[in-house]
């Protein structure tokens, strides 16, 4: 095709230069005419009137970004201090922060690139279509964005919450929109995808204010268990992290093969929980022998019989 236009043209040059002598004489007359009889104020004038307009929409749109860029601000700072007096959790505050923030900062810039005359439809048909190919390229990704927003929204579990989720346990670090960050109890940092972890079980240690304390004694055969137990509800008694309602209780849970098995119980603050659990594992551990009560081991008694 192209090849056709320029044969065209060269066609019509060689013409215009067969023409006879005077006609191109006529020609040329006629064009030199024509630009000596230009108004070239009015062509002047008709410049500077668009650069003149140009120069105000470019003027006016900069007006718009920043003042739109002050508002943005300002609108950030009430929301700020809305989610101080409402105590709105820290994570959700980011995240409601920095959508209002991406979400007013776009309306901005179509309105500054609306105002140059610049048609905005095509700009969103554009987007549109970048946001689908980026979609159905980041498809997991976008999962775990939903599952980050659904986990802010629902808020299972804040920072500083010990849990286990998806077979890992710690202490929740942040809440990202993409994953969860868990510090682990011997300083390791697990990442926890959102949308895995907003779509399974995930146990709470943290939230309840109490929690109870189970133990497991195992005690010899023949041991009094009346002494074991009043000993040990002694033991837990006298602290005074164990709550009085609902009171400790010490009972038989099991009789072993090699052992009689005490499941003791009492609840305690949340904070408690573990510091209860040692001291008095560690007390049962010193203090009832004293009283007699000896811990079971396994064992088996072999009998030899001779014919």
């Amino acid at each position: 095709m192209n090849f056709l236009l320029q044969t065209e043209e060269t066609t019509k040059i060689v013409e215009n230069l067969m023409l006879p002598d005077s006609v191109q004489k006529a020609q040329l007359a006629e064009t030199v005419t024509k630009i000596f009889n230009t108004d070239y104020t009015a062509l002047t004038n008709s410049i500077i009137e668009q650069a003149l307009w140009i120069g105000l929409k470019i003027i006016l749109a900069l007006a718009i970004y920043y003042v739109g860029k002050w508002v943005t601000r300002w609108i950030v700072r009430i929301l700020d201090r809305s989610f101080e007096r409402r105590n709105v959790d820290l994570s959700l505050r980011n995240f409601l922060r920095s959508m209002v923030k991406v979400v007013m900062t776009i309306l901005v810039i179509l309105a500054a690139i609306q105002t140059l005359g610049v048609n905005t439809s095509s700009f969103l048909a554009i987007f549109a279509s970048a946001g689908l190919a980026v979609g159905m390229a980041l498809s997991g990704t976008l999962q775990n964005f939903a599952g980050g927003v659904i986990l802010l929204l629902l808020r299972p579990y804040r920072i500083g919450d010990y849990i286990t989720a998806q077979g890992q346990s710690g202490t929740v670090k942040s809440i990202g929109l993409f994953s969860t960050q868990l510090s682990t109890p011997d300083n390791r940092i697990i990442y926890v995808p959102n949308s895995a972890i907003s779509t399974s079980i995930v146990d709470n240690y943290s939230q309840p204010a109490t929690r109870r304390v189970d133990w497991k004694v195992s005690i010899a055969y023949g041991d009094d268990f009346d002494v074991a137990r009043k000993e040990i509800l002694a033991m837990l008694t006298a602290d005074k992290r164990v709550l009085n309602d609902p009171a400790p209780m010490v009972v038989i849970a099991e009789l072993g093969n090699s052992a009689v098995v005490l499941s003791v119980r009492a609840w305690a603050a949340n904070a408690d929980y573990w510091d209860l659990l040692w001291d008095i594992n560690e007390r049962i551990y010193k203090e009832l022998p004293q009283k007699g009560i000896h811990f079971a081991y396994p064992q088996m008694d072999v009998h030899i019989k001779q014919n």
